[in-house]
C-alpha cells in the first residue's frame, strides 16, 4: 500500500521536454472518463525512479489536454529501455489525488499497459524498447474509483 501512495504523487506539477536527438514514440492514450483537465506523460530509462520520473532530469515529459483523442508525441527518443506512466490530472492541480490517503481518485496508464496489484507496477512490467525509428503505442487509462 505504502507504494501505491508513492505511486499517488508520481507526476509533479511542471514538465518540459527532453533534448531532440534520435527518433520517435507516440503514445494513443484511450479510456479517459472525461475530457476535464490534463494529461500528465513521463518516460524514463531509470528503474530507480520509475513511476516518479519527475526525479529524472533527463526524462521525456508532456502535458496535454484531456479530450476525446489524446495523443502523446515524444521527440528526439534515444534507443534504449523505456518505461511510461501517465496521469489524467482532471482538475490540473498538478498532483495525482488520493482517496482515503492511498487510492488514486485520478486516472492513471502505463507502457505495457502493466497491472497494478495494490501498488504501481515495477519498471520491468511497462519496459519496452526503443529503436532510432518512430513507434507507436497505446495506452489504456484506468480508474481506481
Amino acid at each position: 500500500m505504502k507504494r501505491l501512495a508513492l505511486f499517488t504523487g508520481l507526476i509533479g506539477a511542471g514538465f518540459a521536454a527532453a533534448p531532440a536527438s534520435a527518433g520517435e514514440v507516440v503514445i494513443t492514450v484511450t479510456d479517459l472518463r472525461s475530457t476535464k483537465g490534463v494529461v500528465r506523460a513521463c518516460m524514463t530509462t531509470r528503474e530507480d525512479v520509475f513511476p516518479k520520473c519527475i526525479k529524472d532530469p533527463e526524462s521525456h515529459r508532456v502535458v496535454v489536454p484531456a479530450g476525446e483523442k489524446v495523443e502523446i508525441r515524444f521527440t528526439g527518443v534515444k534507443p534504449g529501455r523505456y518505461a511510461i506512466a501517465l496521469l489524467h490530472d482532471e482538475n490540473n492541480n498538478g498532483k495525482a489525488d488520493r482517496a482515503m490517503g492511498m487510492m488514486p481518485k485520478e486516472g492513471y496508464g502505463f507502457s505495457r499497459d502493466a497491472p497494478v496489484r495494490m501498488a504501481p507496477p515495477k519498471f520491468r512490467d511497462a519496459v519496452f524498447e526503443q529503436g532510432e525509428t518512430s513507434q507507436r503505442l497505446t495506452v489504456k487509462m484506468r480508474y481506481f474509483l
